[in-house]
């Protein structure tokens, strides 16, 4: 063990590695801490890609959480620094996701775009902000609860390194629910007390590059549009990707809402019926979609 038992967020905490002959595994835990961390935890570390263990923890016992990373035994410094923040800023996170804690979402972009816009331009490496800060930042009504990057291989390393004070997880081959095996890095932009996560990857695996993807991890695929913050141009996806997401989410207000910028602005027809298409909707629930646009 690394470092631990640590306390933050009514969790235990644990930082381990493991050498095998494949690698080095750098593991964080949050073990339910019950009285002794001032617990209750308000909620699951399930939101922010902890998984459960199958079986009891070696540390944590039967109710830890784990994130794994894979990593050279070099890195244990890097590593330790966004274990340590992770668990500092985890309380602020856990009520943004589960009491309706503000999320610091100009102050945390303003920064985001001071540390990466010109930066990143002057190396030709291409970024942008997706989701739902990009529908955000192009006039929805909606409230963003995280800060989702689009970039390519090279970005995302320039990007943590941009970041690395924020990082609340290395960067790292890892695991993320719904995406598979990445190279991608997370980070809380802000205070301990106050900020806005944010995340970016690319998959792991090579492979050639989907018509208009959105996280693909190459450059020119996704289909943007330029916004200015404080005089800076930055990079944004249509607000059909959003839209998109919000209608598999079943987030009523979200998807009303970006459907209205999507009116307003124009609909990309094609990007909304390719989008469509692809998505785990119902037949009948893209055909409302794709006719909601045009209300």
């Amino acid at each position: 063990m690394l470092s631990g038992p640590d306390l933050g967020a009514g969790y235990l905490h644990q930082l381990s590695i493991d050498l095998d002959g494949e690698g080095t595994t750098f593991t964080f835990h949050a073990q339910d801490g019950g009285d002794d961390a001032g617990g209750p935890p308000k909620g699951s570390p399930h939101v922010f890609g902890y998984a459960p263990t199958a079986s009891p923890c070696m540390f944590g016992g039967p109710r830890c959480w784990h994130r794994r990373f894979l990593l050279p035994r070099s890195e244990s410094p890097r590593v330790r620094q966004a274990y340590n923040r992770n668990r500092f800023v985890l309380d602020a996170m856990v009520a943004q996701a589960y009491e309706g804690a503000p999320v610091a979402v100009e102050s945390g972009v303003r920064a985001v775009v001071e540390r990466l816009g010109a930066p990143l331009a002057a190396e030709g490496i291409e970024w942008y902000i997706g989701g739902s800060v990009a529908a955000w930042l192009q006039g929805a009504a909606v409230r963003p609860r995280d800060l989702d990057l689009g970039t390519t291989r090279a970005g995302v390393d320039a990007i943590a390194h941009r970041l690395s004070e924020y990082l609340i997880e290395p960067l790292a081959p890892t695991d993320w629910p719904r995406a598979g095996i990445v190279h991608g890095a997370r980070a809380f932009v802000g205070t301990f007390r106050e900020g806005i996560r944010v995340e970016w990857a690319v998959p792991i695996a090579p492979r050639e590059p989907v018509p208009l993807e959105e996280w693909g991890g190459h450059a020119g695929v996704a289909r943007l549009e330029t916004v200015r913050i404080e005089g800076q141009p930055v990079r944004v996806t249509r607000p059909e990707y959003a839209l998109v997401r919000a209608a598999e989410k079943g987030n009523v207000p979200h998807r009303e809402a970006i459907a209205e910028l999507v009116r307003r602005m124009g609909p990309d027809r094609e990007l909304l019926g390719v989008l469509c298409a692809r998505a785990t909707l119902a037949p009948a629930a893209r055909e409302a979609l794709l006719h909601e646009v045009d209300r």
